[in-house]
This record gives C-alpha cells, sequence and structure tokens, in this order.
C-alpha cells in the first residue's frame, strides 16, 4: 500500500531524513516514533500530498490507496450548528443526495448515458464506504467511544477531546485503506484516551498514528516505526519488545565502547611513542609501521560510533530556585467558583504547601487550565499567594509564553540573558544546536516549543511551577527527562496533566475536580481507581517489576556492571513476554 525507498529531505536550516525507507502493508497497526523536530509531521505531510515537496528517494502510494487524516491542531468551529451524528454522517449524507438528484435528473433527460456513468460512480462510492449500514455503524463507533449519549449534541458543545474522538470516527467511517493520525492523544484525559485506544484498536484498516503517549504504544501497535538522527528504524512487534530490543542493543555497545576506549588509548600510547622514535630517527620502516597505527587508530574511532537509535538525545532538564522558603502555605484556593455558560465550579478550595508536587485532575472542559491560569494572574480575591513565592507558568497554548515571530535567540535575551555565549551554552543542556537557536520559534514542533518553555522557566529559578499539559508533545525520552527534573526540584508545582504515568512517577498527591468541587486524593487512591477500571492486577504488578528492573540495568550501566546488566535484561525479557 504505501513503500518509501531511500527517501532524503532536507530544509534550508537542517537535513531531516538521509535515506530512510520503510512499507506499510495492509491490516498493520502503526506507531510513529522519534525525538521531538525529528521531522514525523513533515513526512506524514509528504506522504498526503508528496506533489508540495521536493525530496530524493521514491515514496510509493498504490493508487487505489484511500487515505483518511486526523491532525493535532483541528479544531470545532463553536458555531457549527450540527449535531454529533450529523456531523460524522455529512459524507453519506452528500453522496445520498447527489444520488437522488441523478435519479431526478434522469427522469427527464434526453441523454441518461453519462447521468448512469455519474450514477454508478456515486453507488460504488457510497458502497465503498459501507453505506448501506452507515447508520448502524455511526452508532457503533459512538458507543465504542462511550459517545452515545452525544450523538444528538451540538458540535459546538463538545470538550476539544470529546471533538477530536468525533472526529477519528468521521475518518473512519469512510473506510480508508490506511488512516493518518498526527498526535491524536494531545490533551485527552483518560477516559476520551481509553476510547481513541479501542477505536484505534477496533479499525480493521491500516493506522499509521504519531504519538508518545505511553498507553498507547503499550496497547495499540504491532508495527513501531523509529525516526532518529536522520534516520529510520522499522520493527515490526509490540512497543515494549522494540524498547527491550535497544535496551540489550545499549547494553552490547556500552560494553564495546568501553573496550573500545582501552583499545583505542594503548594505541594512542603507541603511536605517541612511534612519533617521538620518528623524530629522532630517520627511518623509512618505522615511518610505514607509524602509518598503518595511525589507520589502525582511525577505524578503530570509527567503529566505536554508535547507533543513531541507541544515541538518542535526551533533553537536561532542570528545573531549579535560588529562593527555597522554608515549608509552608504557598497557595490558598478558598470558595471559588467559576462558570462560562454554565457553571463549572462551586465554592471550591484547597491548598498547597513550598514543597507539594500536585497533579490537578479532571474530565476535559471542567475548568482546570482556566484554574490555573487565575493562580497565576494572581488577581481573585478567592485566591492567596504566599508572599515569598515567585510562580512560573508553562502554557498548553504555547504562543502565550514564546513570542513565535522571534528566533530561540531573542526570547532569551528578552528574559535577561546578557551575551550569546551564555544562550548557546545554556539551550545546548536541552539538545538545542546553533541551527536551532536561529530559527524562527514559530516553525518549531510542538515538543521543540515545549522544551523552550521548559527552558525559560529553569533560567527564571521560580520556586512555584503552574504546568498545564507539559508533557503534551514531548517525545518519550523528555518525559522521562522532566518527571526526573519534577523529582529533584526543591519548590512547589501544580500540574493539569492526563498522562498518568508521569502522574504517578512524580507526584505526591491528586486534585480532582468532581461534581464541581476540588477534593484531594492520595496516589494510593489514585492508582487503585485508574487500575481497577481499566487494568488486571497482574499488568500493574508486571509494570511495576519492570521499570524496577530498567532502573536497575540503568544504575549497572553507570557501573560499568555489564554481567549484572545482562542478567537483568534476561529477567526483564521474561517481564516482557508476560505483558
Amino acid at each position: 500500500m504505501l513503500k518509501v525507498e531511500n527517501l532524503s529531505y532536507s530544509f534550508p536550516q537542517k537535513d531531516l531524513y538521509n535515506e530512510i525507507s520503510f512499507s506499510l502493508e495492509e491490516g498493520q497497526h502503526c506507531a510513529f516514533i522519534g525525538a521531538s523536530g525529528s521531522g514525523k509531521s513533515t513526512l506524514v505531510d509528504m506522504i498526503m500530498d508528496p506533489e508540495r515537496f521536493m525530496f530524493d528517494g521514491s515514496l510509493e502510494i498504490d493508487p487505489s490507496c484511500r487515505m483518511g487524516y486526523v491532525s493535532q491542531f483541528s479544531q470545532h468551529d463553536r458555531t457549527e450548528d450540527v449535531t454529533v451524528f450529523e456531523y460524522i454522517a455529512e459524507e453519506f449524507n452528500r453522496i445520498q443526495n447527489e444520488i437522488a438528484f441523478i435519479c431526478t435528473e434522469m427522469e427527464t433527460s434526453s441523454d441518461i448515458e453519462p447521468l448512469l456513468e455519474k450514477y454508478q460512480e456515486a453507488l460504488d462510492a457510497f458502497d465503498t464506504m459501507g453505506g448501506d449500514d452507515f447508520e448502524s455503524n455511526i452508532d457503533k463507533k459512538l458507543n465504542l467511544a462511550e459517545l452515545t449519549r452525544h450523538r444528538d449534541m451540538r458540535i459546538a458543545e463538545l470538550s476539544g477531546g470529546e471533538f477530536k474522538l468525533v472526529q477519528v470516527i468521521r475518518e473512519m467511517m469512510g473506510s480508508p485503506d490506511l488512516i493518518i493520525m498526527d498526535e491524536p492523544d494531545v490533551f485527552l484525559d483518560f477516559e476520551n484516551l481509553i476510547s481513541l485506544k479501542n477505536l484505534i484498536n477496533d479499525h480493521k484498516g491500516m493506522v499509521l498514528v504519531i504519538t508518545h503517549n505511553r498507553y498507547l504504544l503499550n496497547h495499540c501497535f504491532n508495527k513501531i516505526i523509529h525516526l532518529e538522527n536522520k534516520e529510520l528504524q522499522e520493527f515490526d512487534g509490540r512497543y515494549v519488545d522494540y524498547n527491550l530490543s535497544l535496551l540489550q542493543i545499549k547494553i552490547e555497545l556500552q560494553e564495546l565502547a568501553i573496550a573500545d576506549d582501552e583499545e583505542i588509548a594503548r594505541n594512542e600510547v603507541l603511536i605517541d611513542r612511534m612519533r617521538f622514535m620518528a623524530s629522532e630517527i630517520d627511518d623509512a620502516a618505522l615511518g610505514k609501521v607509524l602509518k598503518a597505527r595511525v589507520k589502525i587508530q582511525e577505524r578503530l574511532i570509527a567503529r566505536r560510533i554508535k547507533t543513531p537509535f541507541v544515541e538518542i538525545k535526551q533533553p537536561d532538564i532542570r528545573l531549579v530556585t535560588d529562593n527555597e522558603i522554608d515549608e509552608t502555605t504557598a497557595l490558598k484556593v478558598r470558595d471559588y467558583s467559576l462558570a462560562f455558560d454554565e457553571s463549572l465550579l462551586e465554592d471550591a478550595g484547597f491548598e498547597i504547601k513550598s514543597t507539594d508536587k500536585v497533579a490537578l485532575i479532571g474530565s476535559n472542559g471542567t475548568g482546570k487550565t482556566t484554574l490555573l491560569r487565575e493562580i497565576f494572574k494572581n488577581d481573585n480575591d478567592a485566591i492567596e499567594i504566599n508572599d515569598g513565592i515567585e510562580m512560573a507558568y508553562l502554557s498548553q497554548i504555547q504562543g502565550e509564553i514564546l513570542k513565535e515571530s522571534n528566533t530561540a535567540v531573542e526570547e532569551f535575551f528578552d528574559a535577561g540573558f546578557e551575551t550569546l555565549t551564555e544562550i548557546r551554552t545554556y539551550l545546548s543542556k536541552y539538545g538545542f544546536d546553533e541551527e536551532f537557536i536561529e530559527q524562527r520559534i514559530g516553525s518549531l514542533s510542538g515538543g521543540e516549543k515545549n522544551i523552550l518553555q521548559l527552558a525559560k522557566i529553569s533560567a527564571g529559578k521560580a520556586n512555584m511551577l503552574l504546568l498545564d499539559e507539559p508533557t503534551s508533545h514531548l517525545d518519550t525520552y523528555s518525559q522521562i527527562a522532566l518527571e526526573e527534573a519534577i523529582q529533584n526540584y526543591n519548590g512547589a508545582i501544580l500540574m493539569v496533566s492526563h498522562d498518568y504515568y508521569t502522574i504517578m512517577n512524580c507526584m505526591d498527591y491528586i486534585l480532582i475536580i468532581e461534581d464541581k468541587k476540588i477534593r484531594r486524593m492520595s496516589m494510593r487512591k489514585f492508582r487503585k481507581m485508574i487500575y481497577a477500571n481499566h487494568f488486571n492486577k497482574d499488568y500493574v504488578a508486571l509494570e511495576r517489576k519492570k521499570k524496577s528492573v530498567e532502573t536497575g540495568i540503568a544504575v549497572a550501566l553507570r557501573d560499568t556492571d555489564f554481567e549484572k546488566a545482562r542478567t537483568l535484561s534476561v529477567e526483564l525479557e521474561e517481564l516482557v513476554k508476560a505483558i
């Protein structure tokens, strides 16, 4: 259906791909992964419209392949006056109306042949989409996504997450041979994420999904395409098996690299000794031996270079504060109410101490982002901030914090940095090179913008962070780096998130919005709530054990204890087989 061979493509600012190749076949559900800014969305754009791009290599798509597409950026028109069912059924109704119009024309036309041809084309299109049963099929999809109660609701009344699911259903209802989704999970609450998983797994055609969401990666795909450092790797199998394979390769290569380092060091001593002797003695034979030894050294250094899929860039995210305060109440919210078209919160209240790390959770559309913004503005009588608290804010609407017409250099000069060298050194820790810092922020990927926001927040050294969906658009490696940074941060954090992995890995407790109130929940109860509804106990135990073993491998590699790393790798392999 889809075949890419030796494809290379560059922007003026940087190279994206270097002779990458992959294929997609019928029935494959493929996750497309890679670091932020590696070019995943651009490659999807090329697949959708190859004529827009000048590239080397070949991109072959079966002429009969019908494609559907769900964008990461699409938002519904709040003024659109159609129901959910009408929105999903729009193409079916259009073809039905076309068929009815052609039939009416045939009743009076003297030249019926072209009308018969149009009639047959419309019938074929309707049949290809499964038109005979489209109403019942829409109802089945809505039920699968737990949106049956929304069937007759106006599109304008849906939350952003609900609309994203409706979009997925609408594209799937066209029965495409290949449906492509670009980060469809961004900003979905956990219930909607479960629904998205169900829709993906139920779809019979090919699926290509750009995602960093660990829940979807673990539950939806039988093929992995990994784009990293301008190269691409295919893996037929589950994400958890692919991750294990990468880890085993890393153990092997790290051990070889240390052996290579030792051999290179020994060789360097020999070369230095021979060069000294050559400077003292004019001997042609010695010169030849020296040249041979230098060539051996060059081969050793070239061989030492690791695979791009092991040398994965992980930003060095550090959340720091210069102004730590003794443990006290950092934030009080009392009798807080919020309403738009309807009441969202009524007389809500909570407190956060100066070292608490707290997740604010709730369904889409319950007022989490608005509350976070009001805390940051600090102009509501229901909100009280301790005098010693300095706040920083990360927005899910990235243009609120970053000026998209700026370069990264300009952004950080505006943030108080004094020299270009200072900016280059600081941003290099976050994985940003010289080419990157001169690009306009508006041209960056969503993940790169979020990393840049985190870099800007860290530079401010605030002692309370308000983070609105900080893991959105971040690749898996950056998510893990952020989790470590949150764990090591000494100040207070209030984080809106639907990523239950991040919540469980680094939060102290939960504030959950239910029935227009905010109540505190322990991490133990939160885990129980999530697991009871969506996982069995064996899966939970296996995931915890798997994480423990992976941590053990990381420590063993740090200590260059390769025997222990290999032993733990065997243990991890057995756990993966059981998942």
